[in-house]
């Protein structure tokens, strides 16, 4: 064989094996890439798993919440003082049954785990179902055949406040909101019409079937949308504050019982004449002609900023079912809709537990505590699992803004249409309403919300009387009950 040849063969194979690793690196690229993405994926999906485990294993379509029931007997659901608000005990044919000792009376707070959930019921479901005994304790369930039982919620409710919001309301319809505004913690919340969560599933059917402005299960506190009335001549005085910052003293006004601009006309309550007025006796009067006025002054993009501010048209920090509270303003609103807007009427419409929310920014500095229901959960043998803590949630005014609005709001009581708050061991600050709910008549729902001590609150009430007339003589008697219940008022 020639030399040549001997030289060119193994120069043949060496490029063989070149161009195989050639062709085979994009191949190991490739496969690394597709390796990590996989192995990126699989991390990111058990972080998203175990950072929402809860709302994962609370939504309807996930099988392991049945599986955790047939394992565990649903948890206990206590009071701030450790009364019982739900348990899971046996019924007279021995079938596994949950039970309400209040009946009606935290019907919507507490809600109710049988159709679907409600209520705390619904926001501590995960808890609920969950146990965290010891092995050893599990060892001796299983012993006695019986199921480990779930671990325990303790919330912000105290049942006096709740007792006494639920008696007060009677009959009527409406609702009432009670919380500590410098911690958030809702101590009460009352909605009628109501139900009874121990015979829901007996009386589902006919719940879901009502459409009619009757309808028991709706939490009128959270999802009731209505005019707020006066009461958001609030919202109005921020905007107006600071649109005129240190110059509001300078307001002046005369009321004759209507205000007219641009052939639009606005009324006081009843035609009420209020004669001179200045800024902080027409909102203690709650003056719709000076408020007509007042709010025809505002820049309107100041106005706009104001509602955003306070969260208007937008999300609120809530952990329960609620509807959006609307109020808009922009450089397309007639005069009309801005005089409508000023007095709470119109198209606007609030909630109570976010017109609560407003007032307790206020009670507490302009800052907004984030609303709670719950403080710990712990295990049947005592453990505590997991503690809730007070949450700075924003600031939605000024110190000074709100310290202005407090004084304006102690008014309202020493000279105004909340009167009857006046003299009292305690001091309160707060503001009525009378929302006008059909054009062309004089119907009316009955507001208030406010808080005490005025000097250094401790609880706020906001309540809605529907159909009922005015703030001042319907949904102030209200307040003052409650009031005198938490500071001990014989």
């Amino acid at each position: 064989m020639p030399e040549n040849q001997d030289r060119e063969r193994p120069d043949r194979t060496n490029n063989v094996k070149k161009k195989k690793k050639i062709r085979s690196y994009p191949i190991i690229v490739i496969s690394v890439f597709y390796t990590m993405l996989f192995a990126s994926l699989l991390i990111y999906v058990g972080k998203y798993a175990y950072s929402n485990r809860q709302t994962l294993l609370d939504n309807s379509y996930n099988t392991r919440q049945q599986i955790l029931l047939n394992q565990n007997s649903r948890g206990t659901i206590y009071s701030r003082d450790g009364d019982v608000l739900a348990y899971t005990g046996t019924d007279e044919n021995g079938k596994e049954k949950r039970f309400y000792p209040y009946n009606k009376e935290f019907a919507h707070v507490v809600g109710y785990s049988t159709n679907g959930k409600m209520g705390i019921e619904s926001q501590a479901n995960y808890y609920l179902i969950n146990t965290s005994i010891d092995l050893g304790d599990k060892v001796a369930y299983d012993a006695s055949g019986t199921k480990y039982p779930g671990d325990s919620v303790y919330s912000t409710l105290d049942v006096k406040l709740q007792e006494v919001a639920y008696n007060a309301l009677s009959a009527r319809k409406g609702a009432i909101v009670v919380s500590n505004p410098k911690t958030g913690e809702i101590l009460a919340m009352v909605s009628k019409p109501d139900f009874d969560p121990n015979t829901i599933k007996e009386e589902w059917n006919n719940l879901i079937a009502d459409n009619s402005p009757d309808a028991k299960l709706l939490n009128r506190a959270t999802q009731g949308l209505y005019p707020p009335g006066s009461t958001f001549k609030i919202v109005t005085s921020l905007a107006y504050l600071k649109d005129n910052a240190g110059k509001y003293s300078d307001y002046k006004f005369t009321c004759n019982g209507r205000y007219s601009y641009e052939g639009n006309t606005i009324s006081c309550y009843h035609g009420e004449n209020h004669g001179y007025l200045d800024f902080t006796s027409a909102f203690a009067k709650s003056c719709n002609s000076a408020f007509a006025n007042i709010g025809l002054s505002i820049d309107r993009k100041t106005f706009g900023s104001v509602l955003s501010s306070l969260m208007f048209n937008q999300e609120l920090p809530l952990s329960m079912s609620y509807s959006q509270s609307k109020a808009n303003i922009d450089e397309d609103s007639s005069s009309d809709d801005v005089m409508q807007l000023s007095i709470g009427q119109g198209a606007t419409s609030v909630t109570p537990i976010h017109m609560n929310m407003i007032t307790n920014a206020i009670a507490n500095s302009g800052i907004l505590m984030k609303p709670m229901l719950i403080t710990q959960v712990k295990s049947e043998d005592g453990k505590v699992i997991k503690t809730f803590n007070s949450e700075n949630y924003k600031r939605l005014m000024t110190a000074e803004e709100s310290l202005t609005l407090t004084n304006m709001m102690e008014q309202v009581v020493q000279s105004g249409t909340a009167s009857r708050l006046k003299g009292l061991s305690y001091t309160a600050a707060g503001k009525t309403g009378s929302a006008e709910f059909n054009s062309g008549t004089s119907d009316s729902h009955a507001w208030f919300t406010g808080f005490a001590p005025a000097e250094d609150p401790e609880i706020s009430v906001t309540i809605i009387v529907e159909d009922a007339g005015s703030g001042g003589s319907y949904a102030v008697p209200i307040a003052k009950r409650i009031f005198d219940a938490y500071f001990d008022v014989e």
